[in-house]
């Protein structure tokens, strides 16, 4: 699995979904760049089990995430009309009715294949006829980039294993902390919570008051 962190978030245009039922043609994350903080998670499948309580969170989380000016962007290999389906089918059918946030199409694969997170890949067989060795979907990868597109957090998790929201909130909280103090966060940092400086005195100073 590659590490992105601290390189350039792969870029791309694609069809999706936005606003729970606008088509978009030609989405990009170019976008948000110099502008926004971007949350670009991938799930496996639109109509599954932990998909939508995953995608449904965030959707909950949403004002949480405007306030701090982060854009949440989600993305699987499901066509945009799958997309815009599951968009228009109610909760207690299953469905993810009232998400507004876009969800990208990735019908190529090559979005997840660029942010290494496709759960297997293409090879030959002795026949020499092309076969996918693994499962033809993205993994449970999540990326926090921040505004000059660089890639500052990353978390993959395998398909069974939903993630946590409120920790995607607090590594962003995390982030904006560094950005705007200089100072770095130590272990289970929560937002209000003191930083510390990168040397051995500001080590000191926090281990001191703790």
């Amino acid at each position: 699995m590659g590490v992105l962190v601290g390189k350039k978030a792969p870029l791309f245009e694609a069809e999706a979904v936005i606003n729970g039922g606008d088509f978009v043609e030609k989405f990009t994350l170019e976008q948000y760049i110099g502008k926004k903080h971007v949350v670009f998670f991938f799930y496996p499948l639109d109509f599954t089990f932990v998909c939508p309580t995953e995608i449904l969170a965030f959707q909950d989380k949403m004002a949480e995430f405007e306030k701090r000016n982060v854009a949440v962007v989600g993305c699987s290999i499901d066509s945009k009309f799958s997309h815009w389906a599951w968009l228009n089918t109610e909760k207690k059918e299953g469905g993810i009715k009232g998400v507004k946030y876009p969800l990208v199409s990735d019908l190529s694969k090559t979005i997840a294949e660029n942010y290494d997170v496709l759960a297997g890949e293409y090879d030959y067989n002795e026949d020499g006829e092309m076969e996918f060795d693994g499962i033809p979907v993205a993994y449970r990868g999540l990326f926090l980039i921040d505004k000059q597109g660089i890639v500052r957090h990353q978390v993959v998790n395998d398909l069974p294993l939903g993630r946590s929201i409120k920790e995607t909130l607090r590594m962003v909280d995390a982030l904006q902390f560094y950005e705007d103090n200089g100072e770095v966060c130590p272990a289970d940092w929560q937002e209000g919570e003191d930083g510390m400086s990168e040397s051995h005195e500001g080590v000191s100073d926090y281990l001191s008051k703790h």
